[in-house]
């Protein structure tokens, strides 16, 4: 790994303004961005080995093995990888990336007051248009048991699903931006404790790598677009109003 490695990527966000006659409209603003490899984490979140959803599943079995090209490529270059899969934490208790993170000192993070306004669809349609897996129930909880094994971890990775460990773990190695990848857009991505809500709000530096992430939603519910329309609009959102995103082939 070169001293000076650096991220080198174009980060897009939109921004309000205003055309020729004066309406308020949405531009897409595109800038060249350079981050220090060595202050950079790139997190996957809740990539897990199975899901609820017949959907869900193979839409992100799709997206590992180039989700796992980035995870390594950027591993390389000296990126700090966090490895977030909610739940499953436990299945990790003895691997070196877990308890790198479990000796850390916790920090506790400054809030930050930060608008929240409401998702291009509601709860409503955030639900899968395909059926559950065939051999999952309800009563048993829920089938996922690790991170999907197409994804590679190393010992001088980190394994964390909690958002102080996730904070504490970058202040301790000097870490200021988190690319983050994962599923699902509308719920995890945004809201988990380690995701880009609650860090935006801590103050990191976060982006969404827009190509690898997949949103829960149900075509046949409003807005009744396509499954991908349903996550470019909430890719959409998060560049409106969380932060900037980045297509993986600049990190490739």
């Amino acid at each position: 790994m070169a001293a000076k490695s650096q991220l080198v990527f174009t980060a897009r966000s939109q921004v309000l303004t205003r055309d020729r006659k004066r309406r308020n409209v949405w531009k897409v603003v595109e800038k060249k961005t350079r981050l220090p490899a060595a202050r950079a984490a790139l997190l996957l979140c809740d990539v897990w080995d199975k899901h609820t959803q017949k959907g869900a599943g193979k839409r992100l079995a799709a997206m590992v093995p180039r989700m796992n090209r980035v995870v390594n490529r950027c591993r390389k270059k000296g990126v700090l990888i966090i490895h977030a899969p909610s739940d499953v934490i436990d299945f990790y208790a003895d691997h070196p990336a877990r308890r790198r993170v479990v000796a850390l000192r916790k920090r506790s993070p400054r809030e930050r007051r930060h608008d929240d306004p409401p998702l291009p669809f509601d709860r409503e349609s955030a639900t899968s248009d395909t059926k559950t897996i065939d051999t999952w129930k309800k009563e048993d909880g829920y089938p996922w048991t690790r991170e999907h094994p197409g994804i590679t971890i190393r010992p001088e990775d980190a394994i964390s699903a909690d958002g102080t460990e996730v904070y504490s773990l970058m202040k301790a190695e000097g870490i200021e931006h988190l690319l983050i990848m994962g599923v699902h857009t509308n719920i995890c991505i945004l809201n988990r404790s380690f995701a880009i809500k609650q860090l935006v709000r801590w103050g990191v530096d976060v982006y969404l790598v827009r190509d690898l992430t997949d949103a829960i939603y149900n075509p046949a519910k409003p807005p009744y677009v396509s499954h991908q329309e349903g996550t470019d609009l909430v890719v959409g959102y998060i560049e409106k109003f969380w932060c900037p995103s980045l297509h993986s082939r600049d990190l490739l």
